[in-house]
């Protein structure tokens, strides 16, 4: 089993290691066809993006944040993100 980060953004492995959550591979894109079954995958992903990994079996953990209006598109340090209640949260996502 391996444990994916998915971001672009340094804040963000920052706060996944202050937080303690144990990652195999911090990658800034996903190959989502790499993901096996058991694997858990961290992230901010596009929905279709997190229903393939959910299909293969894999657990898709999002990367939530309650971000106001003034705080968006600007690069977030880990503080940042703390006071943006940041949060893993898991998710399965199934195409219909």
């Amino acid at each position: 089993m391996t444990t994916w980060f998915v971001s672009r953004h340094p804040g963000a492995a920052a706060w996944a290691e202050r937080q303690g959550i144990e990652v195999d591979r911090f990658v800034e894109h996903l190959d989502w066809a790499a993901v096996e079954r058991g694997d858990a995958v961290i992230g901010t992903l596009p929905v279709h993006i997190a229903a393939m990994i959910c299909q293969r079996g894999a657990a898709y953990w999002h990367l939530s944040l309650e971000l106001p209006l003034d705080m968006r598109g600007k690069e977030l340090s880990e503080d940042d993100m703390e006071l943006a209640g940041a949060r893993i949260e898991r998710f399965h996502v199934e195409k219909k």
